[in-house]
């Protein structure tokens, strides 16, 4: 069962209790940390306009979300080049380059964000980020974030065999952290990231950042909220807390 944001479900507030006590908190960065998309997609609009793909004519926001968002970058490039990896990997690189120019103009944390933090501070639970973005542009946005020194590991899909949809870099995010499975919650916003952490075997908090409600409900989040301002969350929290006392 999944419970939305807007949903007041009073079992809504025993989804996370399971976990008591609580060990980790696991956040994947596009989307989770901060609100990135636009940015990639701009970059990618650009760029593909640039070398005629679609015959000059932009890509949709749709595009984006059904093509892009969430996926590591050797599936993007699939995707546009098929039968040309090295020239879809070259392109991919100028893209990541124009949008960490644009992030380091532009991005802002996701509502709530430094609400959460503290919260898992005060907790001394341990924390990652994972994800599929190349590692430049992780650290860059952790630290424009303020968020250096928060996070006690940084994993990559490129670090692993299989990036995410597939559980591989949630389960290494265990693994160097020592924290078990059945203590750990984490929070991401795209189908991809959402399919990685359920198949890893956690609970995923979902956001709906950009990505549509009902696409991320396909993947099973255990809540969909709206930002780390829900309050959903902050009662699926609190009932944590209790268990855990």
């Amino acid at each position: 069962m999944t419970v939305s944001s807007g949903e007041n479900s009073v079992e809504s507030k025993d989804l996370l209790a399971k976990l008591a006590p609580l060990e980790a908190v696991l956040f994947d960065v596009d989307g989770t940390l901060c609100d990135s998309d636009p940015l990639h997609y701009y970059a990618f609009r650009e760029l593909l306009q640039e070398i005629g793909y679609n015959d000059g004519v932009p890509i949709t926001e749709d595009f984006f979300v059904q093509n892009i968002a969430g996926k590591h970058n050797p599936d993007i490039a699939v995707v546009f080049f098929p039968d040309d990896m090295p020239r879809g990997m070259k392109f991919l690189e100028d893209k990541e380059a124009m949008f960490r120019r644009l992030a380091s103009e532009q991005l802002k944390p996701i509502d709530g964000l430094y609400k959460l933090k503290k919260w898992i501070e005060d907790r001394g639970l341990k924390r990652a980020a994972v994800t599929n973005a190349p590692r430049a542009n992780a650290e860059l946005m952790i630290s424009i974030l303020g968020l250096s020194d928060f996070f006690q590991a940084v994993i990559i899909g490129d670090d692993c065999e299989r990036a995410k949809p597939h559980p591989d870099p949630y389960l290494k995010a265990l693994e160097i952290l020592k924290v078990s499975k059945d203590h750990t919650f984490i929070c991401e916003d795209s189908v991809s990231g959402i399919t990685a952490g359920v198949a890893a075997g956690m609970p995923v908090v979902g956001l709906t950042t950009r990505n549509p409600e009902q696409l991320l409900l396909t993947a099973k989040p255990t809540l969909l909220i709206k930002d780390y301002s829900d309050p959903i969350l902050w009662a699926a929290l609190e009932e944590l807390d209790k268990k855990s006392a």
